[in-house]
Parts: C-alpha cells; sequence; structure tokens
C-alpha cells in the first residue's frame, strides 16, 4: 500500500510539464452527494498537484470548499435540461475555455455533459466523462439521453459493474474505459476522529434509548434504497431490543409518509426513527452495532460500506452491483440475496451476536480493506493520472 506522502509526491508527478495544466470539471450542482464529494477531493488534488481547478456548476453548500481549497468556481445553469440552456451553456464554457486556457475538461454528470462535450470538441481540447450509476435505459429517448456520459475521449467508471453496463448497454470500448473505485478519507472516518462529545451529542440529538443496539440505514428516503425491506426484516429479529434510524431526506416528500405508516402496521413504533439528515456519520457510525444496506436496485458503487467499513463497523449490503466489489463477505461484513427478508434478518442477528473479540476481527479486517483499496488519495491518484495520460497524448 502506498502511504499518503507516497501517494502525494506521485500526483504531482503526473504533471510535469513546462506549463501547470487547467482543468474544468462541470457538475450539475455542488451540494451532498459522492459524486459532489468526488469533484471536491479532485478539485483539492489538482491544486495540490500544481494545476489550476476550474468548477462549473449551478451553485450549492460545497462551493466554499473548492474555493478554500485553491480552485476556481464559476456559477452556471449546467444543471438544466433546457434545450435552449443548454445551448447558452456551450458559449459560455467556450468562453471559460479560452479565458483560463482549459486543457481539458471533465464532464461529471449526463445534463452537463450535452453542453460540455461540444464546448470541448469545438476549442480542441480533451474531453472526459464519469459514470456513477447505471441509469434506466427506458424509452429510446432515456437512452439517447444517457449516452452523453459515453462521449468522453475516457469514460471514468466507479465500478467494475458500470464498466460491463457501458460496454454491454452503450457499446463503449473497453479500451476507453477507466475504472477508479471511490475512496474515503481517513482523517475523517476513522474510529479516532470520532471525539467523545460528538457521540454524546448525536445520541441525544436522536434521543437514542439506553442500552439498545444501534441499527442505521444511511440512506435517501427513495424507493429501491430497502427501507421497506429493513422494516419487514426487524420484525422478525430475534434480538429486540434494537433502535434503528433511517438517516436520509425524503426529496419528493411522499415517501417517508409511506415508511411511517409501514412503521406503525409492523407495530415498531419507538424501535424505528427517520432523521431528515445526519449532519455527523462518522459518529453515526460509531454509535451503530451495525449498518444496512438492503437496496433492491443495484448501487453503482455506493460510499456507505467504505465509509461504515474505515470505521471499522460491520456492514449488510446486498449481493449485487458496487457492492460486490467493495465488500469481502464473512470477512469485513456481510452480503445478502436482493430481497430476502429472512436472511436479511437472520445476518443482523448474527451481527448484533458478535462478541468483543470477532467484533475486534471484523473491525481489524474491515479497517484494512478500505485503507488498501479505497482510500481517498490513490481515488485522486487515478483520476489525475486518466488526465496527465491524455495531457500527454
Amino acid at each position: 500500500m502506498l502511504k499518503i506522502n507516497e501517494q502525494q509526491n506521485h500526483i504531482d508527478k503526473c504533471f510535469v510539464s513546462n506549463r501547470p495544466p487547467v482543468i474544468m470539471q462541470v457538475i450539475p450542482a455542488l451540494n451532498g452527494g459522492g459524486v459532489e464529494q468526488g469533484v471536491v477531493d479532485i478539485n483539492a488534488a489538482l491544486t495540490s498537484a500544481g494545476a489550476t481547478s476550474i468548477v462549473v456548476s449551478s451553485g450549492g453548500a460545497l462551493v466554499h470548499k473548492i474555493i478554500r481549497a485553491g480552485g476556481i468556481h464559476i456559477d452556471l445553469p449546467v444543471h438544466s435540461k433546457n434545450p435552449l440552456t443548454i445551448k447558452r451553456n456551450i458559449k459560455h464554457l467556450k468562453n471559460i475555455i479560452q479565458r483560463y486556457k482549459v486543457q481539458l475538461v471533465h464532464a461529471c454528470s449526463r445534463a452537463p455533459a450535452w453542453s460540455a462535450e461540444t464546448a470541448a470538441k469545438d476549442s480542441d481540447i480533451h474531453y472526459v466523462t464519469s459514470c456513477h450509476a447505471a441509469h434506466n435505459i427506458g424509452s429510446g429517448i432515456k437512452r439517447f439521453y444517457n449516452s452523453s456520459i459515453t462521449k468522453g475521449d475516457i469514460v471514468i467508471t466507479v465500478s467494475n459493474f458500470l464498466a460491463e453496463y457501458l460496454q454491454t448497454e452503450y457499446n463503449v470500448p473497453a479500451e476507453k474505459i477507466r475504472v477508479i473505485h471511490r475512496g474515503v478519507s481517513l482523517e475523517k472516518f476513522h474510529p479516532n476522529s470520532v471525539t467523545p462529545d460528538r457521540l454524546i451529542k448525536i445520541s441525544k440529538d436522536w434521543r437514542v434509548p439506553d442500552g439498545s443496539s444501534i441499527i442505521i440505514l444511511p440512506a435517501r428516503l427513495t424507493r429501491g434504497k430497502g427501507h421497506h425491506e429493513c422494516i419487514d426484516a426487524l420484525k422478525l429479529l430475534n434480538h429486540k431490543n434494537f433502535f434503528c434510524v433511517f438517516a436520509g431526506k425524503d426529496k419528493k416528500g411522499n415517501y417517508r409518509a409511506e415508511l411511517e405508516k409501514h412503521i406503525q402496521e409492523s407495530r415498531l413504533n419507538g424501535q424505528i426513527r427517520i432523521i431528515d439528515h445526519c449532519d455527523d456519520l462518522p459518529a453515526a457510525y460509531m454509535i451503530s452495532s451495525v449498518i444496512v444496506c438492503p437496496a433492491t436496485k443495484p448501487e453503482g458503487f455506493g460510499r456507505i460500506p467504505i465509509e461504515a467499513q474505515a470505521m471499522g463497523r460491520p456492514v449488510i449490503a446486498t449481493d449485487h452491483g458496487g457492492f460486490q466489489e467493495t465488500i469481502r463477505s464473512g470477512e469485513t461484513g456481510w452480503l445478502i440475496p436482493s430481497g430476502d427478508i429472512k436472511m436479511l434478518a437472520q445476518t443482523i442477528d448474527t451481527a448484533l451476536s458478535l462478541d468483543a473479540g470477532q467484533r475486534a476481527l471484523l473491525a481489524t479486517q474491515a479497517m484494512s480493506h478500505v485503507a488498501n483499496n479505497f482510500m481517498n488519495e490513490k481515488m485522486c491518484n487515478e483520476t489525475l493520472s486518466v488526465y496527465s495520460e491524455l495531457l500527454q497524448n
């Protein structure tokens, strides 16, 4: 495993040239999320390596992190799917490319890719795209819209699962694809990083009953994340002294009410609580006995399992999609069949029954697994190497 300082030296070597490169990332918005965090991390790595980093988005809560790391943020409605707005965005992006002498554009999502591709090609500079999810194909129009992420000179995916998806559904040549798993910051997600006062605060905020085993499902309140399946599994638990938290927002505003009704009908009031948002996930992981990710729809990658493992906590996830690449079942966590309520209940019981020695062994294996394969520095290093590969051509 490369140490952090060794990886940083390797990153710096990616951009040895007469003129430091100018790289522009384009993303719909900079609010919370795995894709957004990746943009923030790459921005910091670029500036650390001596490059000029420009991020174009419609704004959001993470803009200050771009600027604080030394990057340049430019506000543009690149989240829009309106053809007229896309056309105007092309003109604005071309002006930005010309003004800052941008050498490479990286489109990090479908919507901005429609303007970024044309701007990059018209400016005769390198173009990279990212694929973060196996989007529904649906109609021919949907397939066409999704295809924007396949147009890069190189297409970065966050899992081998998505690489196969691109090859199967969009005939993207294998040699054009680079698989770069997402990374986690061990400065943030490590047991030693969480102070006791943070544990006390989150326990009070969540009104955690004393002595309860804590189960969390940290995911948006949307279908496909496994909330209904989790409720059904909790009804079957042998361990009755548990407290479960669903931590995530209901963006559409109607799914939470459906879940609360299901909780009530399952007679689990007081044992399952829905929290709109969690500002301190590391502390949430630390007070948890087990983290569950029973998604019924395959995730392109899924950050929760690597964050939980980095914190040394047991994690249970569905045996499909990107989860298969982040968890070593039976060693760093468990993978279970999709939709198997009985198996989910049995595995939660198993996790809650671990003795101190078993829990310590799993924690050691999980933390080592993340440190060897999913460090943030590794993700940044590999992404900057893609940029360097193109810039040297």
